[in-house]
């Protein structure tokens, strides 16, 4: 208990006490890192990795809850097709996810289940 303290009143303590002052607030940095920044980085690598990857055909969500395909890509902004006759520009950063909805009904159409084989006898 008297380690947590600090120096002594009467002297200038020993050199160690200042190591112990401190450890303090690296652990709080060490755990302000670890629990905050680190992943908080690590969704932001990955959003810019999906962001790079879109591509013509994709079906997209917005951060504004718009469901689309793409129809278009541009350098900054992407072009959603949202009904027949509706296309909405928005910029790369406004999708919020890629649905791969698109992908499994396109095989449910053709009949064939993804990862499914019928067994011929």
């Amino acid at each position: 208990m008297a380690l947590l303290m600090g120096a002594p009143a009467g002297g200038e303590g020993s050199p160690g006490s200042s190591l112990f002052s401190f450890l303090p607030l690296v652990a709080i940095v060490a755990i302000f890192y670890f629990l905050i920044l680190r992943p908080q980085n690590k969704k932001q690598k990955e959003t810019q990795k999906m962001l790079a990857a879109l591509k013509k055909g994709d079906r997209v969500v917005t951060i504004g809850g718009i469901h689309g395909v793409i129809q278009s890509i541009k350098d900054t902004t992407v072009i959603v097709k949202v009904d027949e006759n509706t296309k909405l520009e928005f910029n790369r950063g406004a999708v919020s996810s890629v649905s791969s909805q698109g992908k499994e009904e396109k095989e449910e159409k053709s009949g064939e289940a993804p990862g499914i084989e019928e067994k011929k006898e």
